[in-house]
């Protein structure tokens, strides 16, 4: 029957999609600012084809043309009218047929001298939200917000965020003194100097200026890279950060007067851009040698490879890039590329009283996830409320955001490179640098973490004292690491460490200033204070080449065995020493030492029954998948990319545990690289990603035998809605669908199955209290099937699976109301010596959409699971469960038409233990038991009729031994006490039964039991009729003889 569906949706697929509304395209007519020649008539898509080195454009065209000589003309070179024409280049653009598109490509990547090829993502200033379509590539999210006017001037076009807009407007209202921020970082000091910002090219990344703006006096020169024929700024953003950076005005001075200004004109009017303009628009910068590059723009993806990697090779070339960390806050996790790359000086954003803005948004980097963890952005943070800027013809006005204080940040980077005499400045400065300087001299601030702050408030005086006696270093960022110290050291000083945890890890970031390039030339050093440090083990990840400037030090920390009973305090110091090539002139390598202070607190073990384990590694976020939010009521955030970390999203979750008095530990590997002995609950939320073999089967002896409590936190998954999220990207000519739902709900229910558990394809909404306590159920799913003994409970809900909306699934709960039915949602469960808790919905956990929160919840589910606390209401016997419940008709099956592959860390792909992971098993397959018995395939990912993929498969395992030789023992009496509830048939020796037996084993007894009665009854009846005839011919014979 599952067959039979699959096929039914793969056929009824093409028809669906068909339906779904195409949408517009803003594809430009050429790839610059002129006539890039008139579109192929079929259907076409743009590519940029990347080189493995710079040609002239005719060269690339003339290879292009031989190599494909014979294609029948299915591509189209595309010209590019722009001022990078006269340069050497290392990509080309073509215009493919969609007929034709896979060959074409297929035979580029071929060539020898390609790189590689990609889509000409399409750049948006727009807002992400349902009423902006999405589209494949890189995506910007608000860039600024408006400002209180001076004399009711002009308006300026500006992008701001829905949910947000009660923080992105100041409450404070600054009217008779107004600030300006060039004073309040002392700019006239460096002034009084001399220090202007001359000789310094500052490029300015934005919508354009106009060449008579009375505000400036030094524009050098004005380009434009779209496909508008203008250099004008009709918006006024581009003007207003040129204004901040170089104003001359005195009612709105910038930091930098003096500063050449270029003005690259890379969005529309309609805030529009293509890759191909930024890479152009990044190679002319290169060519002509600009100093300080200012991009107030920024988005989730940081996977877009072509404008990542032109963003290293730009640094490279010591061109300084400052870039807005972004506007999503006070959202965790949530920084912007390229902000957030560590060769680039990211800003986030701070109001006139020191507080970080609501709207700035909140590390960790996300890039780490699930095997390591983030670096600490932003760099530093700057004013970013009320900034006084330039109107587009002339006068002043406000405007709020960290684009605002992105260019506050560029100011003065471009006054404190005129400090450096002109003739040293490409010798002293770069972008490590400068990055020493600000993040060095700024200001810590007292309230906020590092991961809202960074280093601190923008000091300009300090970071002027460090550069002007500047000699080529190296050095850590941060270089000290208190983990005693609150808030600032945030999460790590919430918790302290303690033998036999999960390691702690901290990425640093090293930061080069003797060159472009480096290396780590020795292991780095532990060093403690105190023999008493020796209880700490430290382990090192590192860059192999630190470039361009920066790279990354990772300490892995883990407390020894012998120090399980030690309360105090350890301290000492790691060094590593960087070597860089001599630079020009000199005769020997560059070599620098660098210091990182350690200050960490030690406890005794905590009891098992205190300890959580979070699964990270189970988690699938945007970039790179089409990864849908959890929430479908909410309109203005259409991906799921705030990384589902403890320390991103789920901050407040965390920080309320550890409240509780709660440990918890991060596992960023499969589950067969954890010791369940030690742990009392695994917290499993909102999970997108499959399941190994190994881990099924360990998961169902950790529950079974080593008294595992298991906590699953589930989300929607609904084909039909998925199928509806699914939009037509007239950029890339080729469909963009979810990877999955909320949750992968069919991966869940085989992880849950020797447990006889199922959740189904609902999506629930609605309202509803326990014991007094309100929570709101937001998009999550039911439980379908759940064995006898448990407790489920079940409350009226309004079922909204097929009130989606066509283009993006958003669900209109106030004019699309659903049926409202009685659905289960929450049950519980001994099993064995362990406990399982499974609850439909995680949006009552994650702060990022929240409406109410479901902690109480969550702490007697953890209470239950970890330390076998019953609580009288969930466990009551109104909710005991006295026959199995089993709803085959709702549980899901996976999409045939979607490569999960692509995406996953398990399909297709080896089971190891990652450095997140005991040091003890690094690079191990863990705590596994060893294979053997029944196989159960999953669907294959249906590529083509012709196409075969390997099967997964799903195996039972005998009673052997794991991987490092411990004896399992899986006839305990309490086993047999478990298997005694759930072994209808009486399998031989209680052994790990099949999972589809076992499944069926719930419902096979009570089917059986009620086909006997019916037979039973039937065969009374018929009996009955037997003895009725036979009685009535007696009495007609009788009758005869009369």
């Amino acid at each position: 029957m599952a067959a039979e569906k699959r096929l039914a949706y793969a056929a009824f697929l093409p028809v669906l999609l068909l339906t779904l509304r195409i949408l517009p395209s803003d594809s430009p007519n050429g790839s610059g600012g002129g006539d890039g020649g008139q579109t192929l008539d079929p259907p076409a898509a743009r590519y940029v084809v990347r080189f493995v080195e710079y040609r002239r454009a005719e060269e690339h065209r003339d290879y292009l043309e031989a190599g494909l000589r014979g294609a029948e003309a299915p591509w189209r070179w595309v010209e590019r009218r722009n001022p990078a024409a006269a340069f050497p280049t290392d990509f080309a653009v073509l215009e493919i047929r969609d007929e034709h598109r896979d060959a074409v490509v297929e035979a580029v990547r071929a060539l020898g001298r390609v790189r590689d090829v990609h889509a000409d993502a399409t750049y948006s200033r727009g807002v992400l939200s349902a009423d902006l379509p999405p589209r494949q590539g890189k995506l910007f999210t608000a860039m600024s917000f408006e400002g209180e006017e001076e004399g009711g001037g002009e308006k300026d076009v500006v992008c701001s965020r829905k949910s947000n807009s009660s923080s992105a407007t100041s409450g404070r209202k600054l009217l008779l003194q107004r600030s300006q921020v060039t004073s309040l970082f002392g700019a006239e000091r460096l002034w009084g100097r001399g220090f202007t910002g001359k000789k310094v090219k500052m490029a300015i990344f934005d919508t354009g200026i106009r060449a008579d703006h009375p505000h400036f006096r030094n524009i050098k020169e004005r380009t434009n890279w779209t496909n508008e024929d203008t250099l004008n700024d009709n918006l006024g953003h581009g003007t207003f950060v040129a204004g901040v950076i170089a104003g001359q005005d005195a009612e709105c001075p910038g930091f930098a007067p003096d500063t050449e200004i270029y003005a690259f004109r890379v969005f529309t009017d309609a805030q529009i851009s293509y890759t191909s303009w930024f890479l152009d628009a990044f190679n002319y910068a290169i060519a002509i040698g600009m100093d300080v590059l200012n991009l107030s723009i920024g988005g989730p993806d940081y996977l877009d490879l072509p404008f990542v990697e032109k963003v290293w090779e730009l640094t490279a070339n010591n061109i300084i890039m400052v870039s807005a960390i972004g506007n999503d806050g006070p959202l965790y996790g949530t920084l912007n590329n390229p902000a957030d790359q560590s060769d680039v000086i990211g800003v986030g954003g701070i109001d006139y009283n020191n507080h970080i803005a609501s709207f700035s948004s909140r590390g960790m980097t996300t890039w780490e996830l699930p095997h390591g963890y983030g670096r600490v952005k932003p760099d530093v943070v700057a004013y970013s409320r009320d900034i006084m800027g330039s109107k587009i013809s002339t006068g002043c006005k406000t405007l709020s955001g960290t684009s605002v204080a992105s260019p506050v940040v560029a100011g003065v980077v471009c006054l404190l490179v005129s400090v450096v005499p002109e003739d040293k400045r490409k010798s002293i400065l770069n972008p490590a640098a400068m990055k020493q300087a600000l993040v060095e001299g700024a200001s810590k601030l007292s309230g906020p973490n590092m991961y809202e702050q960074g280093a601190g408030r923008l000091d300009l005086w300090q970071s002027y004292e460090i550069l002007k006696n500047y000699q080529p270093r190296a050095s850590i960022f941060p270089s000290m690491l208190d983990f005693t110290g609150c808030p600032y050291f945030w999460p790590f000083c919430r918790q302290p460490l303690y033998a036999g945890a999960m390691p702690v890890i901290f990425n640093a970031t090293i930061l080069n200033g003797m060159g472009v390039i480096g290396y780590v030339k020795d292991q780095p050093l532990w060093q403690p204070s105190e023999d008493v440090g020796n209880l700490l083990s430290v382990h090192f990840t590192y860059s192999d080449v630190i470039w361009p400037w920066t790279g990354y030090l990772a300490l892995h920390l883990q407390v020894k065995d012998e120090g399980s009973q030690f309360s105090g305090v350890i301290s000492g110091n790691v060094t590593l020493t960087v070597n860089s090539p001599a630079a020009h002139g000199e005769s020997s390598p560059r070599s620098s030492t660098c210091v990182l202070y350690l200050k960490i607190k030690v406890v005794p073990t905590p009891v098992r029954s205190r300890r959580i384990l979070w699964d990270q590694y189970h988690n699938i976020k945007y970039p790179s998948g089409y990864v849908p939010r959890d929430s479908l009521n909410v309109h203005n955030d259409i991906l799921d990319w705030h990384g589902d970390h403890l320390h991103t999203n789920f901050h407040i979750l965390f920080n309320m545990l550890r409240d509780a008095g709660y440990y918890i530990e991060t596992l960023g590997s499969p589950l067969t690289c954890f010791d369940a002995s030690n742990y009392g609950t695994l917290l499993m939320v909102d999970l997108e990603e499959e399941y190994f073999d190994e881990e099924i089967q360990k998961l169902t002896n950790d529950v079974v035998h080593k008294g595992l409590g298991v906590a699953v936190f589930a989300e929607w998954y609904h084909v039909d809605t998925m199928v509806k999220m699914t939009f037509f990207d007239e950029n890339t000519r080729s469909w963009w669908t979810p990877i999955t739902g909320g949750a992968n709900i069919p991966a869940l229910n085989e992880l849950l199955a020797p447990f006889g558990i199922s959740l189904g394809d609902k999506i629930l909404t609605g309202d509803f209290s326990i014991n007094g306590e309100q929570t709101h159920y937001a998009s999550g799913t039911d439980i379908v099937q759940f064995p006898a003994g448990g407790f489920l409970h079940s409350f009226e809900l309004q079922e909204n699976s097929k009130t989606a909306q066509d283009h993006i699934g958003t669900l209109d709960t106030q004019h699309t109301q659903g049926k409202s039915k009685l659905s289960s949602i929450l049950g519980m469960i001994e099993a064995g010596e362990g406990r399982i808790a499974v609850y439909g919905d995680s949006n009552c956990l994650d702060s990022s959409h929240m409406v109410t929160n479901c902690y109480w919840l969550l702490k007697k589910i953890v209470e239950f699971t970890g330390n076998r606390v019953k609580d009288p209401i969930l466990f009551s016997e109104a909710a005991k469960l006295k026959f199995p419940v089993f709803e085959s008709i709702h549980q899901p099956s996976r999409r045939p038409d979607v490569n999960f592959s692509m995406y996953s860390t398990v399909v297709g792909k080896e089971l190891i233990c990652h450095q997140d992971s005991r040091f003890e098993v690094w690079g191990t397959k863990g705590y596994v038991i060893h294979p053997t018995g029944t196989t159960r395939k999953l669907p294959e990912y249906q590529m083509d009729e012709g196409s075969s993929t390997s099967n997964l498969t799903i195996k039972a395992y005998d009673n052997g031994q794991d991987e490092i030789g411990l004896e399992r023992n899986f006839s305990t009496p309490d086993a047999a006490k478990f298997d005694d509830k759930r072994d209808y048939f009486g399998f031989v020796g209680h052994e790990e039964v099949d999972i589809g037996m076992l499944t069926a084993s719930q419902w096979m007894v009570p089917c059986f039991v009620a086909t006997s009665c019916l037979m039973l009854y039937l065969s009374c009846r018929v009996q009955q009729k037997r003895r009725r005839r036979r009685k009535g011919s007696v009495a007609n014979r009788l009758t005869s003889m009369v």
